[in-house]
């Protein structure tokens, strides 16, 4: 399908519109209240829960804004649901919760967190509730498998790949060179065929050119933009940008 308008329409907040130094934090209901608040698209993460929920938080593990510690994958939601963050009021709270709350006053796009381990459950649950409940969502991933699973499950779901141009960084030492090399020159294209790219803002300049010839007419969302010379790189670019730490006007 071709992405409505709506996908790249406005900013997008990045896991919300949040400020921790305020108590307001990230991929939480007073996040979002913020960002629909100011009229802003919102960027959430899922995770899933061993009861099989998808529940909105951006870490496999608790600890790092949270109290306590563990793999979100082994508690059920009820318990997630009960972790209490070290700063603010949020909870971490199932999608279907975050989607009623949202009531489509704005666009909301759910990036699927993958180990990469073909494990699709999370995948499955997540278009399951984004159907059910309707309204301006588009869904995204790192992954290719589940961005073309996502073709089968929710077709009618806007669908984007998560990408960047090197796959250097740590947290990419687990895929072998082939791997990186297909997700680096987006050569899962004929699997996935999403609908937009959301691109890492620091190889954009340099991948521009590629992008427009490889996947020519797609929407293109510029992540994380924190700094005004990144949002002038997002504009050259003609990218919408998802934003942080700051509130665009």
């Amino acid at each position: 399908m071709t992405a409505p308008g709506w996908v790249t329409a406005r900013p997008i907040a990045h896991r919300g519109l949040h400020d921790v130094r305020q108590g307001v934090i990230e991929n939480t209901r007073p996040a979002f209240a913020a960002a629909v608040a100011h009229g802003f698209a919102i960027e959430c993460d899922v995770q899933l829960t061993r009861d099989g929920e998808a529940v909105v938080h951006h870490d496999f593990e608790l600890g790092r804004l949270t109290e306590g510690s563990g793999r979100l994958d082994r508690m059920s939601a009820a318990e997630l649901r009960e972790v209490r963050f070290r700063h603010g009021e949020g909870r971490i709270e199932p999608l279907a919760d975050i989607l009623r709350f949202i009531a489509g006053r704005v666009t909301l796009v759910v990036e699927i967190k993958s180990a990469f381990d073909g494990d699709l459950r999370l995948t499955r649950r997540t278009a399951g509730i984004v159907q059910a409940a309707g309204g301006p969502v588009a869904l995204k991933s790192f992954d290719p498998n589940i961005v073309a699973a996502l073709r089968m499950l929710a077709p009618d779901v806007p669908r984007g790949i998560i990408a960047e141009r090197h796959y250097e960084g740590e947290e990419w030492a687990a895929l072998n060179a082939a791997r990186r090399d297909i997700l680096s020159r987006l050569g899962h294209l004929p699997e996935t065929m999403p609908d937009f790219i959301s691109y890492r803002i620091n190889d954009l300049a340099e991948s521009i050119g590629f992008l427009r010839e490889t996947a020519p007419g797609l929407p293109i969302m510029s992540w994380t933009v924190r700094t005004p010379e990144q949002r002038m790189a997002a504009e050259r670019a003609d990218a919408q940008i998802v934003f942080e730490g700051f509130v665009p006007v």
